[in-house]
This record gives C-alpha cells, structure tokens and sequence, in this order.
C-alpha cells in the first residue's frame, strides 16, 4: 500500500477496493463485524507493529522483557480522502512508549506534550510547587518537631497517667485514715485532721495541673514552629488544587470535538449532561475519536472503524492479543454521539427486537409460578429502547396476572427461567436465590480445548464504570463469585462444560470462562470478552427448588440445543 507520510494516510490497491466493496454506511461504534477493509488494514498495522523498530514500548509479547507492561488498543479508519481515493488512518489510545509524535498514527485531538505548550508551562509550575512540597517534608528540623512532638506527647502522657495513678492511691489512703480517725476522734479533733486531709487533696491537684501545664506548653511550643512548616505546606497544596484544577478546565477547553458537519464541541460541553457530569480521566484519548477528528479535520469521508487490542492480557479486564473490540461506552459513547452525529451508520443492534421464530415455551405452570424456556436473544425485562421480552409476552399472553420475574438470564443465554404470579410467591423464592439453596446448573461451548477435567473458579469481579456492563476482575474492590466446573466434552477445537454459579455476580460465567485467571477460554458467541456468533452458547440447563405452596423441592432439566 501507498503512505502518504504528509497525511499519514495509507491507500489501498484499486484491486482490493474493486474486490471487496466500499462500506454503505459507517460502523455502529458500539457492536460491529469489522468490514473487510478494516480486517485489511488492521493486518497491516498488525505487521507494521511485529516488524518496526523505532518504538520502545513494552507491550508484555517479549517474555524476557523487563519493565512495566502497557498493552494498547489500536484502531483504523476506512476513509475517503477529498478525491474519493480509498485508504485507511491509524491511531493508539494515549500515548505510545510516552510521547503522541509518532508518524504512523494520527496525533491526538489535542497534544499536551507539544513544546512549550501552556499544559506542559503550568505542568513545570506544578512541579515546581511539587518539588517545594517535598523539600519541606524532607526538612530535617520538620521531621526532628515531628519525631519531638510525638515523643513528648508519649512521655507527657506517660508521667501524667504516672501522676494520676499516685493520686488515685493518696485519695484511698485518705479515705482510710478518715475511717479511722473518725472512730478515735471527738468533732473538733476530726475537724482538724480533715482540714490537713483537704489540704493535702488540693495539693495532688495543683501537682496535676502544674504537671499537665508544664507538658501542654512545652509540646504546644514545639507545635507553634512545626506549624509554620504545615502553614507553608498548607499554602502550597492550595495554589496546586487550584492551578490543577484551572489547567484540567482548560484542558477541557482544547479538547474540541469536529462533527460530519464542522460542528466543535468541547469534552467539558460533551460531558456535561452525562451522569458523570465531568470528562472522566482519559476522555478524548481513544483511538476512534482521534481517527474521527483527524479524518473531519482533513476533509476527509469516514467509511467504517474498527479497533483491536495489542500486548499481553491486563489482570483486571478481557483483552486478548490481535482481537477486535468495540469502542468503550464511558469514555467514547458521548464524544461519538456529537462526531457521528448526521452519518448514516449501521443499525444499532441492541435496538433490533429478537427474531420472532425464538418462541418463549411453557415448561411448567401452576396458579403460583411458571417456569419457561427462554430462547437466546430474548430479553428477560423490556430495555430502554426495545420492549420485547418474557416478560411483555407474558403480560400479553397473562390473564389477569402481572409475571414477576424471580430472576434474569443474559439475553444471549438461553434456558429455564423462573416467574412468579404473586408478589408473596416472588419473595419466597427470591429468598432461596439469595440463601443460595437453590440448585442451577448450565452448560456452555467454549471456544477452546481447555486443560484439566473439573474444577473451581474464584474470581473477585465489579462492573466497569465507564464500560457498563462489562466487569472487571479487581482483588480490592471486587466481590467473591465462584463457579464450580466440568468437562462434559471436547472436539478438536472447543469445549462443552457444565457450570455451577454458586454466587450470583453480573456475568459471572462469562467472566470465568473468558478471564485467563478462569478457564481462559471465552464461551462461542460471547460479543463481550470473546468473538461474536450467531448466539451465545450459554443455557441454564438444570434448575431445582422449594415449591412456595407446597414445600416439596421442585426440579426441571432442559437439555442445550448445541
């Protein structure tokens, strides 16, 4: 292919474009099968990213290599520049090996690291206050006031508690003699020894208070000087917020968004009616906004994106080598709502009713519960956009009785699904769902020959804010979820297991199965941490329970149709 260095745009043979078509709309950003001039292109940085030689960033494929691993999301453009000529951009989410000059990808909407930029002057200012901060902390006579104070206040407390534990003892030995003197005096020679008694008592008590002077003020001074240290580093920290603070808006400022029709918008504006209410950290840093951006900037037609990971998988989240992502949803969802904004784009997916040959069975009903067979690709509560689900065809096909679903399934994940008719019904056994006595077995494909025969998988996930709903798996923030395993079968190329979720999470069998602290081995279909299919090979095949009229335990099996 041709690269024209001055645009960085690399151009396709006419032989390709004449074989594959050209993209009638743009790609719905947030679900997509890559056109197969993205897959061309991709291919190509691919090769480009095995053989250069002039970045040095450690992307963990070197398994000798030191240092800390960074793997990167790339992405490519399909465009049509001002000629009609097809060819395609590349760029990297953040920075590469530290810097945005890199004259294969297209630099960012806005590059803080441009010399003598106003980022880079306030970010030395910063640095300065930084480094000031530091000194101070450094100082030795702060840290001897600090390593004095805590001394001191140690002894202090020490001979005070010293002190009031003799008082405490003179006052007994008091009480005692008044015991005794009073059986031996008469009342005026009582009232003499009491007056001595009570001298003696105001006596401990100015020795306390003497003590406990002397200590306040002695550490009181030291604190008077250690303050003008903590005053100064108060101050600092103070002009830092506000400086870091001044120079985020004006980041916020500079990033300036282009549409198809030459409308910018800024990320403070873009954000600013979102949930997050504020550009989280990294906004504008994506490869699609910057293809998108460079591509409007230059005149030139965006025909169709796509975007893969590049490095070794990170410990928190689903990314494997060469594989294809969509854009993220935190992050990119608002800015691209505003660049796309008047582009015809391809359907969005998650908007499109389910196919009406997935008929929703009756397995088993009673004028207490029923139990159906969800079909794949059926939601099981209405969505914001598509009403479709079980249970709006239960509503519909109901006589006088609103479903209540005691529990969801994926709308990718086919299989037995519980409804209940009355609220009391719902709660008896939703509480075995949360008692876990309930027995749920399911049977996924996984697209891989996996090792080992059985097993069992912790694994602590949370939900990704700014990527809903995928999950993360975090060891601080992350809650338990387990699965018990087993193979059932293997082909040359995949694995049919069994699953028992002995917790509840989000995406619990998915995350399992796809996360290489898992089974490392994503479930066939899975459009979220593995390659999509026709469906998801995932169905809640066996399910057991305590009738809530009844009380006899209850069980209902439905073999996979994969």
């Amino acid at each position: 292919m041709n690269v024209d260095s001055s645009d960085r745009i690399s151009y396709f043979p006419d032989s390709v474009i004449y074989e594959t078509g050209v993209p009638e709309r743009f790609t719905f950003p947030f679900y997509y099968e890559p056109h197969l001039l993205t897959k061309i292109a991709a291919t190509e940085l691919q090769h480009y990213l095995e053989t250069q030689t002039d970045i040095d960033h450690n992307f963990g494929l070197t398994a000798d290599r030191e240092g800390f691993v960074i793997g990167k999301m790339f992405g490519v453009l399909v465009v049509a520049d001002r000629e009609g000529k097809i060819g395609y951009l590349s760029a990297v989410s953040g920075k590469l090996a530290g810097s945005n000059d890199h004259p294969k990808f297209v630099p960012p909407v806005f590059d803080m690291l441009t010399e003598n930029s106003f980022f880079l002057k306030e970010q030395e200012i910063i640095d300065a206050i930084n480094r000031q901060i530091e000194q101070i902390l450094c100082d030795e006579n702060y840290n001897s006031l600090k390593r004095d104070i805590e001394q001191l206040s140690v002894r202090s407390a020490e001979e005070i508690s010293a002190c009031k534990k003799q008082l405490k003892s003179n006052k007994e030995i008091r009480r005692e003699q008044r015991e005794a003197q009073k059986k031996i005096l008469d009342e005026r020679g009582y009232a003499l020894v009491e007056a001595g008694l009570v001298r003696q008592s105001n006596h401990d008590q100015w020795v306390l208070k003497m003590l406990t002077d002397d200590w306040t003020q002695c550490i009181d001074e030291l604190r008077t000087r250690l303050a003008i240290f903590d005053t100064r580093i108060g101050v600092l920290k103070n002009e830092r917020k506000e400086r870091s603070g001044t120079l985020q808006g004006q980041l916020f400022e500079r990033y300036a968004f282009l549409n198809k029709a030459g409308k910018s918008k800024s990320l403070q504006d873009i954000f600013s009616t979102t949930a997050f209410g504020r550009p989280p950290a990294g906004a504008g840093e994506c490869a699609t906004p910057k293809l998108l951006q460079y591509a409007f900037a230059n005149g030139y037609k965006p025909l169709a994106m796509a975007e893969f990971w590049w490095g070794a998988t990170p410990r928190s989240e689903i990314r494997k080598h060469k594989q294809f992502y969509p854009a993220c949803a935190g992050k990119c969802k608002p800015i691209l709502a505003h660049m796309l904004e008047g582009m015809h784009i391809d359907d969005n997916p998650f908007l499109q009713p389910a196919e009406e040959s997935g008929e929703l069975k009756i397995v088993y009903e009673d004028e207490y519960l029923l139990v159906v067979n969800k079909p794949a690709g059926l939601r099981s509560v209405p969505g914001i956009d598509v009403y479709d689900s079980v249970y709006s065809r239960l509503k519909h096909t109901l006589v006088n009785t609103k479903p209540l679903l005691v529990h969801r399934l994926d709308m990718g994940t086919s299989g037995l699904l519980v409804v209940a008719k009355t609220a009391e019904v719902h709660k008896h056994i939703q509480k075995q769902f949360l008692d876990r006595t309930i027995s749920k077995r399911y049977t996924a494909l996984l697209s891989k020959v996996i090792d080992g025969t059985e097993g069992e998988i912790r694994l602590p996930l949370t939900s990704d804010p700014f990527n809903r709903p995928m999950q993360l798996v975090c060891f601080e923030t992350g809650k338990k979820s387990i699965t018990r395993w087993k193979v059932i079968a293997r082909t040359e190329a995949m694995t049919k297991v069994h699953f028992w979720p002995l917790t509840g999470r989000t995406h619990q069998l998915r995350m399992h199965s796809a996360h290489e602290l898992g089974l490392n081995a994503p479930i066939v279909g899975d459009d979220l941490y593995g390659t999509a299919d026709k469906r998801l090979y995932l169905h809640a095949a066996q399910l057991a329970f305590l009738h809530p009229a009844t009380h006899e335990r209850i069980g209902f099996e439905l073999a996979e149709d994969f």
